[in-house]
């Protein structure tokens, strides 16, 4: 199929329905081959899982897809679908890290191994995936790699702490990754979508649950994971066909006082530091220089 992804081989994982399923069809209607990571918790009579039924959907719009089973949680999954995509054309060059569970609980009425079921998919299952992706693309000098995680892990969603931590825990990855790979034409983008789906169907609001559509996330997708896309560190949400650039930032640094600190002054210096201008930075180092440059600049600092 022709598109500005042809010849472009890549792969989706947690592509059987809601948002993968959408990004899958989306980057094979731009030309690309793609591999539709799924596993099969659910059957049809024949056997066959939601995995294949999206690939069947590609096929049938003159697409070219293939289905991979492995559940992202298990330990020889990552190995199991980067190979089942090196083995199309000898090269991957996207990845759209996507499965990820919910499991909601009060963090205090949670368990450690309900807890560790949920980072072990969201986090480890993207990360191992990305870490094989990020060294093949790194050798051939291109590739581009989109993590999805949620302002959840912007900002915190009670009864889901572990999924926020976990999606969190990607964005920061993701900006990391950004960092390392922009030399070798590797680059990677973080996208915070907002869509009715399985997981979130229940607590979507009734005004908005029409217009919010995996669809309209999956174009944002498709143009990341181009090559001719140049973008970097990006953290985009992406709702209803629209977007909206989300960050990081830091204001302004204020001295404390010398000896003890009540609570009515730190509340009071921390009201001062939001009166700065917020500032955003590339990565931890950059931060710290501003802060120690800022806290240092009326004071001799020993060479």
């Amino acid at each position: 199929m022709d598109g500005p992804l042809a010849g472009q081989v890549g792969i989706v994982t947690g592509g059987g329905k809601g948002l993968g399923r959408a990004f899958a069809l989306d980057l094979a209607a731009a030309g690309a081959t793609v591999v539709v990571n799924n596993r099969n918790r659910q059957v049809d009579a024949d056997g066959r899982g939601p995995a294949d039924h999206v690939v069947d959907e590609i096929r049938a719009a003159g697409g070219t897809a293939v289905a991979e089973h492995s559940d992202v949680a298990d330990a020889d999954a990552a190995q199991a679908i980067f190979d089942a995509a090196l083995g199309v054309a000898g090269h991957v060059d996207f990845l759209v890290a996507n499965a990820a569970v919910s499991n909601p609980a009060m963090f205090h009425k949670s368990t450690p191994e309900a807890f560790d079921t949920v980072t072990r998919i969201n986090i480890s299952g993207s990360a191992h995936l990305t870490m094989l992706c990020s060294a093949h693309m790194r050798a051939q000098s291109a590739g581009r790699i989109v993590l999805i995680a949620s302002t959840a892990g912007l900002y915190g969603e009670p009864t889901a702490s572990a999924y926020t931590a976990s999606k969190g825990a990607l964005i920061a990855l993701g900006r990391a990754i950004a960092v390392e790979g922009q030399a070798r034409n590797v680059l990677t983008n973080v996208v915070l979508p907002y869509a009715t789906t399985q997981m979130t169907d229940t607590g979507m609001h009734a005004q908005y649950r029409d217009i919010m559509t995996p669809e309209a996330v999956a174009p944002v997708v498709t143009a990341l994971v181009d090559p001719a896309s140049t973008l970097n560190g990006q953290v985009i949400v992406s709702a209803a066909g629209a977007i909206r650039v989300a960050s990081t930032v830091e204001f302004g640094a204020v001295p404390l006082p010398a000896g003890h600190v009540s609570p009515e002054q730190l509340g009071a210096l921390i009201a001062r530091s939001r009166e700065a201008e917020p500032r955003e930075f590339p990565e931890a180092l950059s931060a710290f220089l501003d802060l120690a440059g800022e806290i240092t600049r009326d004071r001799t600092v020993p060479a």
